[in-house]
């Protein structure tokens, strides 16, 4: 994979983190230990939040005034790597807190392991969570028994957990990454999906085909698979409704392609509003983009407006956006720490808006001219 360097905006001007400090409730983690040192450290823009476990897929929310980040948590299998992301055997997750973004990091215990999911068998991929009354709700894929990817809600008095999980995944819900975004008027909604290894391919009318197409639905001149969203019912337990599809569209109004693979859905929902617009972002997966559409209502549809993030390094690109201190935060994950796809971290920088109400992109390395000292 190519890295696409952007100019470096403003000052690299954001916070690095390099400062931050972990502190592990689980005295027996295993360190994260490079497997390749690819870069130096100097040549990221942030640094990894925690080096105790290795985390991806940072869904971070603000609560109480303290920053709530829950990953997925990545650990050193034994399956080889291939297109349906095998290697990716997540079987727990933990939670991480911050008083303040810079400051030292709080890695908690297990908030929910797969075996104590009555459903589930495997892979426990890309969380998220949401918060109603003083409830904490934690939203997670897995596998269940037959292979199909299902999504399952736990729930905990705690934001840290422990989560205890309801006996069976929300009714109707089929492949990954749930982002559970919460209007103004107290409505919760999911965003959800995946191609390739996530079986959105595989679930179009929302029923398993485990024969199905592997990676999309390969008609590159057709619509591309697009993510779904579905109201969520008062008690964030079920869908208020049947998943609709979310349509990203191009300034014309026309649905991207399938073939259009910098700018097509792959994975990775993330919702977020910004002066009464609603901004649905993703990755592009198989091109390494973290792009965004803009759009006027929760269900769409959203024009795409560009790319918030260039590629990383490592395979897979899954973020989440937050206001915090007045300031807007982009949370996501490389492979600094192992140079492997299967062992990542998370890490954060500020994100910027342009007075257009358009995301400034940001390049996740400090470029040679960015680093040079100025001259005399």
């Amino acid at each position: 994979m190519k890295h696409r360097h952007a100019l470096v905006w403003s000052a690299l001007a954001i916070t690095t983190l390099t400062g931050c400090q972990q502190q592990s409730d689980a005295p027996n983690a295993a360190a994260a230990q490079p497997a390749s040192a690819t870069r130096p450290a100097s040549d990221y823009l942030s640094q990894p939040l925690v080096k105790d476990i290795y985390t991806a897929d940072p869904s971070a929310h603000v609560w109480d005034g303290k920053i709530y980040v829950y990953p997925s948590h990545d650990i050193d299998g034994p399956t080889p790597e291939d297109d349906l992301g095998s290697h990716f055997e997540m079987r727990d997750y933990r939670v991480l807190r911050m008083d303040r973004i810079g400051g030292p990091v709080t890695l908690g215990p297990v908030a929910l392991d797969v075996k104590d999911v009555p459903w589930a068998d495997k892979q426990m991929w890309a969380p998220d969570a949401a918060k109603k009354g003083d409830t904490y709700y934690l939203y997670f894929p897995a596998k269940d028994k037959q292979g199909a990817f299902r999504i399952g809600v736990a729930t905990s008095k705690d934001p840290m957990g422990p989560f205890k999980a309801q006996p069976q995944p929300i009714k109707g819900s089929y492949s990954i990454d749930p982002a559970v975004f919460t209007d103004d008027d107290g409505q919760s909604y999911m965003y959800f999906g995946g191609i390739w290894g996530g079986q959105l391919q595989r679930n179009v009318d929302g029923v398993y085909d485990p024969d199905g197409s592997k990676t999309d639905l390969g008609q590159d001149d057709k619509p591309a698979l697009a993510p779904r969203v579905a109201k969520m019912t008062g008690d964030m337990l079920q869908f208020a409704e049947t998943p609709k599809a979310v349509q990203i569209v191009d300034e014309q109004g026309k649905p991207l392609l399938g073939g259009d693979h910098d700018r097509r859905f792959f994975e990775a929902s993330w919702m977020h509003k910004h002066k009464g617009k609603y901004y649905f972002s993703y990755s592009t997966g198989d091109t390494h983009y973290l792009a965004y559409g803009i759009g006027d209502s929760p269900y769409g549809p959203f024009t795409y407006k560009g790319r918030i993030l260039e590629p990383v390094e490592g395979w897979t690109t899954h973020h989440s956006i937050v206001e915090w201190n007045g300031k807007w935060w982009l949370f996501y994950a490389d492979t600094q720490l192992s140079g492997q796809t299967r062992l990542r971290n998370v890490k954060v920088t500020e994100l910027h808006y342009n007075p257009d109400g358009t995301i400034r992109t940001i390049d996740p390395f400090v470029t040679s001219a960015a680093k040079a000292p100025a001259a005399p």
